[in-house]
């Protein structure tokens, strides 16, 4: 009797993101406080913010056209009809024990991006992301834990209400990611295209882009979902990535071994690499949402919606398509051109200018690029502008400079000095009747390597052209010159 080998099960991971987004309005969402970044604790506050009594929030006008353009962007129907919801919960960094939120009519719902991942190849996979709804919603305080980063283990907390008031969209993802390097890359396109449309600078380090993950596990071929977990505390999205990894390992362990997954909210410990848990999760009914009844319904007009519609920017996937489609650049330089919009800009007023497209790319995405990074600076810092880079890109082609040239004079190029004084007496000798000569003396100069190249060490053509090329300064021109080698030595 033999006995059967168990089937190993196999498990996919089902995960969807909350993403809270601040908004670049100069002012709160309810207020004229200022929501500038790193003020000194509790300068930008007002009565409001601070829910004192008496006192009525205002809808800033800014904050709703920047959650329909984000709405538009992310292919979204638009709310005609909206209002907020007073969301309850007691914290001291809330101090009116309430969050002005939307609940069941947000301003945006059934949208979808598209995310892009590279194979080892350069080869791109793209896959559409579900977005269930966007709405807006203020953000709360920031506690501040002495002796500690979490409340537990310090020896007091300070709270700081600057953040108070500010204003957010919370994106909320369909259950359609797949995997860590999926869900890292949709946070990605999330925060290229607010940083497009210019609603937001998206940056997590200072808690303008803030990701919380919903994943659960479940054999493949089950419809129905595992125990949903939520993961917090991700500063950035190799974070996110690297947690999400982590948890569906834990789930799949905690499964298989007979553990029961429970609904809770966890914490991920950059240290230890891990996450741990935080709280019960809560559902919407703890929350005890009613309509807020100082504000009144939101309403969008049609003039409204076509004007913001008419304002959207080109965004980074149709950027992408097109530059492949059109332009004939890989999928990898397309991804590298359109991941900051001031890249793209340079780019795309370098070609406007006549330069080449896939050798602006080149030029940018290596060269300029390792310059940038090693000078730590952008591309807006540089003194080189894209109609000068147009300008030697076109000096190249038309053989008046060669690469290496260009290559040796960019330091003073990204300087600012202008490609007619950098390149002033450098153009390439491109007349055969003045390199014939200087061929045949070089050839004439070095008669061992002469005899040792026609008895078949055809490697040190290289020689005889590098010889070529130093007597002229770098000037002769490289494709001439190695014609005209080759037919000297074989001749």
């Amino acid at each position: 009797m033999t006995t059967a080998t168990p089937v190993k099960t196999e498990y996919e991971a089902i995960i969807g993101l909350e993403t809270h987004c601040q908004l670049s309005t100069n002012t709160k969402i309810f207020s004229n406080s200022s929501t500038a970044f790193g003020a000194d604790p509790n300068t930008n506050i007002d009565p409001v913010c601070m829910g004192l009594p008496g006192v009525l929030p205002v809808l800033n006008a800014k904050v709703l056209e920047y959650a329909v353009k984000t709405g538009l962007a992310l292919n979204c129907q638009i709310a005609r009809y909206s209002k907020f919801d007073r969301k309850q919960y007691f914290y001291p960094d809330l101090p009116k024990n309430y969050q002005i939120s939307q609940y069941d009519l947000p301003i945006a719902e059934h949208g979808w991006i598209e995310i892009e991942l590279l194979d080892d190849a350069g080869n791109p996979t793209r896959k559409r992301i579900g977005i269930t709804r966007l709405h807006m919603e203020e953000d709360a305080g920031k506690l501040v834990h002495a002796g500690s980063e979490r409340l537990s283990g310090s020896t007091y907390s300070l709270v700081d209400y600057n953040r108070a008031g500010v204003p957010l969209v919370e994106i909320v993802s369909e259950p359609d990611l797949r995997s860590g390097q999926e869900a890292a890359e949709y946070a990605q396109e999330l925060r290229r295209i607010v940083r497009y449309l210019g609603v937001s600078d998206g940056n997590m380090q200072e808690g303008s882009l803030r990701c919380d993950v919903n994943i659960s596990v479940r054999p493949v071929g089950r419809e129905k979902f595992g125990t949903k977990v939520e993961i917090k505390n991700m500063n950035s999205f190799n974070a996110i990535q690297r947690a999400i990894d982590y948890e569906i390992e834990r789930q799949i362990a905690a499964v298989e071994s007979g553990e029961n997954i429970v609904q809770e909210t966890r914490l991920w410990e950059e240290g230890s690499q891990r996450t741990i848990s935080m709280r019960v999760k809560e559902g919407s009914s703890d929350y005890r949402y009613f309509p807020e009844p100082d504000l009144s319904p939101i309403e969008v007009t049609d003039q409204q919606l076509k004007d913001w519609l008419s304002e959207l920017p080109e965004l980074p996937a149709q950027k992408r398509h097109r530059y492949e489609n059109e332009l004939g650049l890989s999928a990898y330089d397309a991804r590298v051109l359109t991941e900051d919009r001031p890249v793209t800009d340079y780019f795309e007023s370098a070609i406007a200018a006549g330069a080449n497209p896939k050798a602006t790319a080149n030029w940018i995405t290596q060269d300029i690029a390792a310059y940038l990074n090693k000078q730590k600076l952008t591309i807006s810092e540089i003194a080189l502008t894209p109609v000068n880079l147009a300008e030697v890109i076109t000096r190249i082609e038309t053989g008046k400079i060669s690469n290496a040239q260009a290559k040796e004079k960019l330091p003073d190029l990204l300087a600012g000095v202008s490609p007619e004084k950098a390149f002033a007496g450098q153009e390439l000798i491109s007349d055969p009747a003045v390199l014939e000569p200087i061929v045949d003396a070089v050839i004439a100069a070095n008669p061992k390597e002469l005899e040792k190249y026609r008895n078949g060490n055809t490697n040190l053509k290289g020689f005889f052209v590098g010889k070529v090329l130093k007597e002229t300064g770098k000037r002769a021109d490289p494709k001439l010159t190695n014609e005209l080698v080759e037919k000297k030595l074989n001749g």
